[in-house]
Parts: C-alpha cells; structure tokens; sequence
C-alpha cells in the first residue's frame, strides 16, 4: 500500500469522511455505486416520531465522522481504469507479469537478458499501465458529462415522471407516504432535482477535475514499485548465476504475491475475525497460485521455443 501512502502525502485525497454506522459493511461491495442514502442508516433520529425530514438531516450533521481509506484509492493502488472502469490490473499487475517475464528470460541461463528485457518491459509496462489509466479516468468524467446533460434535459422535459420515481428511489426504506410527498413537493421547487436523480436514481458521482492526472501517475508508480521486486536478484549475482537469481526472485515474490493478496482482501473485508483472516489468506493464495502459473508458463515457453531454435540469446 506504498502507492496509497504517497497518493495520500503528495495528493492528500485518500481519506473521505461518512457517518458512523453500526455495522461493519458487506464484503465486496462497491462504494462507488451505493445509494447516497446509505450513510443516514442506524441514525437513531429516524425512529423518532420527527417526520420533518430537514429537521432529521439537520441533526445528522452533528455527529461524528469516521474516516475510512476512498476505495478508489485501493482501485488505483491495485487495479487501472479503464473505459469499463474496472478492468486491467495495476499493482498487481505490476507483480505478476515482471515477475513471469524475468521467470522466462532466465531460461536462456544470461542475467544480463533478464535485467535488459525486465527493465524494458518494465518502462513499457510504467507507460501504457499510466497512459491506461489516464484515459479511462477521462472516459469516465466525460460519460458523467454526458449523463448530467442528458438529465438536465429530462428536468425541463420529464419533471413529473422524475419526481414519481422518487417513490421507486425510497421503497427499500419503506418511508411513509407523507414523508415521501414532502420530499417530492420539495424537490419540485428545488434547483437541485438533477442533482437528486444523478446521486439517488443513477447512482453517479462527479470524479474531480485532477482524477485522470492523479490515477495514472498512481497506477504507473504502482506498477514500477511492483515490477522492480521481481528483477532486483538478478543485478547482485554473476552472469552465469541465472537460476540463483531466480531462486531467490521465486522465494521473495511467493512472499510477497501472498501478503498483497492478504492485504487487498482484508482492506475490503476487515482484518479482525476468523472468517476475514480464512478470507485473506485465501486472497493470498490465490495471488500466489497466479503469479506461479504466469511465471511457470512464461518459462516453460521459452525452454521450448529454445530448444527448438538451437540456440540461446547471449552478449
């Protein structure tokens, strides 16, 4: 979690504050997709027989916050963006797929092969990872852009229909009627109906301005610091002690593949209880089990393709 700690010192963004809530939440979810009505649950205010809901939003104001790492944070820390918003992988890509390719290259028995190709792909992996990041980030404020258009326009031309959907936003919560006809009088005079139907209905968050810059220097930095572990054997043996190298490289990344899938798996689930520490140590293996099938099959490959070439690559 290097990556979050300096995104934190530089960028100081990493720690959003939401209401205190009552219990821990549910595993996996995405807090960039919850209903913004999620925080004013276990706020003892609502069994009161106070039906005024500005009195009630008023009086939360007054507690307490607690803070809690932004998860997108954790996604740029772990994950890139892009135009699906969540696919390709950045810190752990960073630690599997160096690592598979420096495996490879020490087939042909030459660290210099290994350190020259690793730090190469390294640069290439810095730059794409960054640039991938980037533009998915832009992606994502330019579809929010189009979202809050197209909604701004139902306003003007679908009021009624937006506001009786207000019903549908609410029944989860199973408010009373007179409550919800008090919210829909008042998001009727209310400049701020857009606003309502993109946070409640559409679930959709403004990013900021700087996300695009910030995400892909995190994910770029991410994958360097995860792609250097795997190589730094290579530079402290001789040219002839290729398998040396990769004992120790196999040794350090079983290491630290296992505490990065424990890490990611507990920031989400928690760290305290048997069923969340069962949890990590699955995440674990599971990053273990992965990075040693890339890496096993990066090597097999080039044995292979070796061999039938006759000849090894050398200086």
């Amino acid at each position: 979690m290097s990556v979050a700690l300096i995104k934190n010192i530089f960028f100081k963004k990493t720690v959003t504050p939401v209401p205190r809530r009552r219990t821990r939440p549910v595993s996996g979810f995405n807090n960039a997709e919850q209903p913004l009505l999620q925080p004013f649950e276990g706020i003892d205010s609502i069994g009161s027989n106070d039906t005024d809901i500005e009195s009630q939003i008023s009086s939360e104001k007054s507690s307490a916050p607690a803070a809690r790492i932004d998860a997108q944070v954790i996604r740029d820390a772990t994950i890139a963006a892009r135009s699906d918003f969540a696919s390709a992988v950045g810190l752990s890509d960073g630690l599997t797929v160096p690592f598979a390719l420096t495996a490879g290259l020490s087939a042909l028995g030459n660290t210099k092969v290994v350190i020259y190709g690793g730090i190469a792909e390294l640069i290439a992996g810095m730059i794409s990872m960054g640039l991938g990041g980037y533009l998915g980030a832009k992606s994502e404020a330019h579809s929010y852009e189009a979202q809050r258009r197209q909604t701004c326009e139902d306003v003007i031309s679908k009021r009624s229909e937006l506001l009786n959907n207000v019903d549908s936003v609410f029944e989860l919560y199973e408010l009373p009627q007179n409550i919800l006809d008090d919210i829909k009088s008042h998001l009727d005079k209310s400049s701020k109906l857009a606003d309502f139907v993109m946070q409640f209905e559409l679930c959709t968050m403004k990013p900021a301005q700087s996300r695009p810059l910030i995400s892909g220097i995190t994910i770029a930095i991410g994958y360097g610091l995860g792609g250097l572990l795997p190589l730094l054997p290579y530079f402290f043996v001789s040219k002839d002690q290729v398998y040396k190298a990769l004992n120790i490289s196999i040794a350090v990344m079983v290491v630290v593949l296992f505490v990065f899938g424990y890490g990611k798996t507990c920031v989400v689930d928690g760290w305290r209880g048997g069923q969340n520490i069962r949890a990590g140590c699955g995440g674990g293996v599971q990053m273990v089990c992965v990075g040693g099938a890339a890496a096993a099959c990066a090597m097999g490959l080039v044995k292979a393709f070796d061999q039938e070439g006759g000849s090894a690559m050398s200086f």
